[in-house]
């Protein structure tokens, strides 16, 4: 399948990491994603991000930049300096958007960047191109 299919029609056993400490964009995402047919797995800082990766490698993994702990942009530069995991696309995901969020998170290894309140529509349109979204 192409880069160039939009997200929401991509194979169904393609896995999400969703890094998000706030609940509420916990059941809006999941729920929307598992809705177009993808496996979503919740991660609340970037320690459990870290940690996850150990054990599963994820098609994408959507970062809120501020968590309790390893923020997104920690453990974003943490994924980028290990080899085996600095191939995986990560979209930031931030409710702040102040001057130069934007390039810290892509001087990070972000590959894309969106603002909070996430409209899932829009995350599957924009991240198409950015990610190859079959595993």
């Amino acid at each position: 399948m192409s880069s160039q299919a939009p997200f929401y029609d991509i194979h169904a056993s393609t896995l999400v990491l969703l890094a998000e400490d706030n609940e509420t964009n916990i059941v809006t995402l999941q729920s929307g994603l598992t809705e177009y047919g993808y496996k979503v797995i919740v991660t609340r800082n970037g320690v459990e991000v870290i940690e996850c990766l150990q054990e599963t490698k994820p098609a994408v993994i959507l970062m809120n930049l501020q968590m309790p702990g390893m923020d997104g942009l920690e453990a974003t530069k943490q994924i980028r300096a290990n080899k085996e995991l600095a191939k995986i696309p990560i979209i930031p995901l931030t409710a702040l958007v102040m001057s130069g969020d934007k390039e810290r998170c892509f001087d990070a290894g972000a590959n894309a960047y969106l603002s909070q309140p996430v409209n899932i529509k829009r995350l599957l349109e924009e991240g198409t191109g950015v990610v190859k979204w079959e595993n």
